[in-house]
């Protein structure tokens, strides 16, 4: 345990075991609604009608009550048309954002962070062209398509529709993003076809991709967001990378100081790269690496100062090496223990406002390590808190042996099946009377390690090939 008056470590962990009021019947509302989705909505049954209703029980008294009640009323009768299934996604996002914020509010309480002030204010929705309207109305009516036949009626002519849609979308930056998302789950519910066919329906996940595809396709919804330049110093905290089959992307967590003086507040720096399946581990910083100069700062440890990089209200910078220059060293448990407990949190976007998205930085230090049932997990002051040692990457050193070696961690706090769990970015722990640090991007700017190296060199060789056969066969 930290005090409150020395750093971000966490001064309420009780919190964190302690029910949230309303949370279990927010998410069992959300859970029948995509249970319906299962069998599809074009002719509901008794237990799909029962969903229905307790979606529309859940948003009653709230400003999409009686558009809800019209969707369910008409959905029941299988007679839902595209607004109908556009309010019913509505209605679902509402509730996972309000369990998003009583958990981010429970958050707040257990670390003692001051919260951000929303500062976006009610912007006007920009004019969509016609062209990109039409695009949108054709994206929902297949999303609509989709929810009618439900996952259990899913085929290969029905995905397909997809493919128009989104290759007219894709060459349109203003649409990219829905596009973007469409083709994923397209690509992911052709790999699942037959949908009669399948042993275990991941109805969340489908769920989570319809809604938020179909929410898309709202004009305005998926505008660019507005950003403003910011000058001053970025010390990082960790990162976090996600690996996909064919996509890797590097997040950076850290601490912005204005140069003006203001207050502290804790931004993300993304880069994502697509990538061959022959290209893992260690090698995936090749192909991040060039995109980012951040990479190499957090590498080397090192602070970097931005001259008027955009950030937007989300606290996600808008990366241009342009605009950025590395600083004086800058450690990570350093920045933590004297920053972090005073930097705000921006607030988060109402359509990104999801559980799956909640990840908080915290410094934990003082703890015990345990092993409960295989995992491992913190003692807190007396209180368990689990750890994620899965989401650890392969192209980086932290590994669940060093993590049950520390003392201390910076990691991410995130919520998962019902508990609130942390996600290490670095690890603290003492080999011979001094503090050793493992960081989870420590080979992102490049490494001597033996295993770092021979992944590296089996990356270039891959990218290498690849590129010669792409070569072979544009000259053909």
């Amino acid at each position: 345990m930290v005090p409150a008056d020395a750093g971000g470590g966490l001064m309420r962990a009780d919190l964190l075991s302690d029910p949230v009021e309303g949370l279990d019947e927010a998410l069992a509302a959300v859970d029948a609604f995509d249970g319906a989705l299962v069998a599809g909505l074009l002719r509901p049954g008794p237990d799909q009608a029962a969903a229905l209703t307790g979606l529309a029980d859940a948003v009653a008294g709230t400003p999409l009550a009686a558009r809800v009640a019209e969707a369910v009323g008409r959905a029941m009768s299988g007679a839902a048309g595209e607004d109908h299934f556009v309010a019913l996604a509505a209605a679902r996002g509402a509730l996972l954002g309000a369990a998003h914020d009583a958990l981010s509010h429970r958050i707040e309480e257990t670390v003692g962070r001051p919260r951000a002030e929303d500062e976006r204010g009610s912007a006007p929705v920009p004019a969509v062209p016609d062209h990109g309207a039409n695009l949108l109305a054709a994206a929902r009516s297949w999303l609509c398509d989709l929810a009618r036949r439900g996952w259990r009626g899913i085929d290969h002519e029905l995905v397909a529709g997809a493919a128009p849609v989104v290759s007219a979308m894709l060459p349109d930056p203003g649409s990219r993003r829905p596009a973007t998302l469409l083709d994923g789950f397209a690509a992911e519910l052709a790999a699942s076809c037959p949908g009669a066919t399948l042993e275990r329906v991941p109805a969340r996940r489908w769920a989570d991709l319809w809604s938020r595809a179909l929410l898309l396709t709202v004009p305005g919804s998926a505008g660019e967001p507005p950003v403003v330049p910011v000058t001053g110093r970025l010390l990082p905290l960790g990162v976090d990378v996600q690996e996909h089959t064919t996509a890797v992307q590097a997040q950076v967590h850290a601490v912005f100081e204005p140069a003006d003086g203001g207050a502290p507040r804790l931004v993300r720096a993304g880069v994502s790269a697509p990538k061959p399946d022959t290209v893992v581990g260690a090698g995936l910083w090749q192909l991040l690496r060039p995109r980012m100069s951040l990479l190499g700062a957090v590498s080397e440890g090192c602070s970097m100062v931005l001259d008027a990089m955009p950030v937007t209200a989300e606290g996600d910078l808008v990366w241009d090496d342009e605009r950025a220059r590395t600083g004086e060293p800058a450690d990570a448990f350093a920045t933590a223990r004297v920053m972090l407990s005073a930097a705000t949190a921006a607030r988060v976007a109402p359509l990104d406002r999801h559980p799956v998205r909640i990840a908080v930085p915290v410094l934990l230090e003082g703890y015990t390590v345990r092993s409960e049932e295989g995992r491992l997990a913190f003692d807190v002051a007396g209180r368990l808190l689990a750890v994620d040692t899965d989401r650890a990457p392969a192209a980086g050193p932290l590994t669940p042996e060093a993590v049950a070696a520390s003392h201390s961690c910076v990691g991410l706090l995130r919520w998962d099946a019902g508990a609130f769990l942390v996600q290490p970015l670095a690890v603290e722990s003492t080999v011979r009377k001094k503090a050793v640090a493992v960081h989870a991007g420590a080979w992102a700017g490049g490494t001597t390690d033996k295993a770092g190296v021979r992944a590296e060199k089996a990356a270039t060789d891959a990218v290498a090939v690849l590129r010669e056969r792409a070569g072979r066969l544009l000259r053909k």
